[in-house]
């Protein structure tokens, strides 16, 4: 008890007699130094109180599916950053291959009484995926938003890129370089933004005169290995061009082509999503379709904060407009 004491004590930066009256719900604390200690308690692993237990903790869990994709990371940055100015501790939950599962992480986070949480990327964008866990959270009213295209009637806010307009100025700009066979290079197949980034690359291909046969299409994972992998069957059909619907897919295109000795972008044109970090420094610099992260992070934070106000929040769908980034991944077609 007195090492529990001592660490909490030293983390807020008071007394270990203040502590014990927060712990022992005693009057002379203030409110902010009472929530200060009890978060301090979360974030050592600390169980709280019994009598404290139904108190939220100033913690928000922040869910990501992976590390390796810098579009994360950099979404996490942003949200994390906007939650401390507004006095919460994100709690980050990142899933492995084969380790805690998405669920595992709702149950875990629901242990700690956080007062929200926020899945950037998950099972809740995949059709054939298990939804319970989300159906689990509706049913408790945990204030949750979803960053990108969630499946339909989940019940949650969502703050979503448009990947609609997102491949209209990725097919646009193809268009306007003279190339006519252009592949995409999607995620699963039951992955709401790729279904989404499908069907308007089949509406543009069609209103370009061109159309889209089912040999220029192709689904994979979100990997550079994946990417790679996708990007050779396209180049097989003859493509001339790849839209793909990740950053290091696209990298994985390049590589692809450089395999098979054609050149970027002389031989094969290639366009990326996301515009994470250092692709103006890949070789060669990646023309990419940017995510607008600052502005999105900001809002999912802003959705959070109002319903753990209890400012009741319409279950919709913020799209926020992308922007194309012209760099050296894309030349006219070869004649």
């Amino acid at each position: 008890m007195s090492q529990r004491l001592a660490e909490v004590a030293q983390k807020v930066g008071v007394s270990e007699a203040t502590v014990s009256r927060v712990l022992n719900n005693k009057p002379g604390v203030s409110a902010s130094t009472r929530e200060a200690v009890l978060t301090a308690l979360d974030v050592l692993g600390y169980e709280r109180p019994t009598k404290l237990r139904g108190e939220r903790a100033r913690l928000v869990g922040l869910v990501l599916p992976e590390l390796q994709n810098p579009i994360f990371p950099a979404f996490a940055e942003v949200v994390s950053g906007a939650l401390a100015q507004n006095g919460y501790t994100p709690v980050l939950c990142i899933q492995t291959v084969g380790g805690i599962s998405e669920a595992d992480y709702v149950e875990l986070l629901l242990q700690q009484q956080v007062s929200g949480v926020v899945f950037l990327g998950g099972m809740y964008s995949q059709n054939e995926a298990s939804h319970d866990h989300y159906k689990r959270l509706h049913e408790l009213k945990l204030p949750t938003v979803l960053v990108n295209a969630p499946v339909a009637e989940l019940g949650f806010p969502a703050v979503s890129c448009d990947d609609a307009v997102a491949i209209e100025q990725a097919f646009g700009h193809l268009r306007q370089l003279g190339h006519e066979k252009i592949g995409v290079l999607l995620g699963p197949a039951d992955h709401v933004p790729s279904l989404r980034k499908l069907g308007s690359a089949r509406a543009f291909a069609a209103k370009s005169g061109i159309g889209l046969p089912e040999e220029q299409i192709v689904y994979g994972h979100y990997s550079l290995e994946a990417g790679q992998a996708g990007a050779n069957r396209l180049l097989q059909a003859g493509v001339t061009a790849i839209i793909c619907a990740s950053d290091p897919m696209a990298l994985g295109a390049i590589r692809a082509a450089r395999r098979l000795e054609l050149s970027v972008p002389h031989d094969v044109s290639v366009v990326g999503f996301d515009d994470s970090a250092l692709m103006n420094s890949t070789d060669p610099p990646l023309t990419t379709v940017r995510q607008p992260i600052e502005p999105m992070g900001k809002m999912v934070v802003r959705y959070l904060i109002d319903q753990i106000e209890g400012n009741a929040r319409p279950v919709d769908e913020l799209l926020f407009e992308p922007e194309l980034v012209l760099r050296a991944s894309t030349a006219p077609v070869r004649k």
